[in-house]
């Protein structure tokens, strides 16, 4: 098989699998007629394009830079707009024959205007008012909350609770205290046993801003 039509599975095999909105187009650099430079096109309806017409302005520099290799370069994920307003996700590719002379040149263009317009669309409602704000997981139980919670409070004081000193146990617990975490039943002996330290302290802990004010 030739290096044309391998090329041309690949393109039908990449059409097929990104659908009707993918367009996929071989040039062929060597041929005697560079302003008919399109020889095989996959849904052409995209840039109402079809076999025989000329090439893009990416396939013109290519023509015109041939034999300055450091002038062409793969390019991969630029955007280009359709005179008639289609915005296109591009990659094109060089492919240079046995003899290393740039011979055709491979482009893909996915049609992505509808998904700018569903991304419009959906920005307002998964922006949270809080930008600053990271995601945070949904527990399936109480116990999984307190865990969760516990987690939040080590993160806080950001370091591991054998290296935390009594300040740093006190900051924890009091963000536990504050979060409500205590309202769980029986999270005082989990949260006591977790920090190494008796309830009596915890207790105590908990009570530092009081004895404060």
């Amino acid at each position: 098989m030739g290096m044309l039509s391998t090329l041309k599975n690949i393109a039908d095999g990449i059409a097929a699998q990104f659908g009707p909105d993918c367009e996929v187009v071989i040039h062929d650099l060597k041929t005697n007629e560079p302003e008919h430079s399109i020889i095989y096109i996959v849904n052409g309806y995209i840039t109402n394009r079809k076999v025989g017409d000329g090439p893009s302005k990416v396939v013109f520099d290519a023509i015109r830079n041939q034999g300055k290799d450091e002038l062409i370069q793969n390019r991969s994920g630029y955007l280009m707009k359709t005179s008639d307003g289609k915005i296109l996700k591009c990659s094109t590719t060089y492919i240079h024959d046995d003899a290393g002379t740039l011979h055709y040149i491979f482009g893909i263009n996915f049609d992505i205007t509808k998904l700018t317009l569903i991304e419009t669309a959906l920005k307002p409602m998964v922006t949270p008012v809080n930008t600053t704000e990271k995601p945070r997981e949904i527990t399936r139980s109480v116990s999984d909350l307190l865990d969760h919670l516990i987690e939040e409070s080590v993160a806080l004081v950001g370091k591991p609770v054998p290296l935390m000193n009594k300040e740093d146990k006190v900051t924890a617990i009091q963000f536990l205290n504050d979060s409500g975490a205590f309202l769980i039943t029986k999270s005082g002996d989990k949260v006591a046993n977790y920090f190494g330290i008796s309830k009596y302290t915890l207790y105590s802990y908990i009570d530092v801003n009081k004895s404060n004010t």
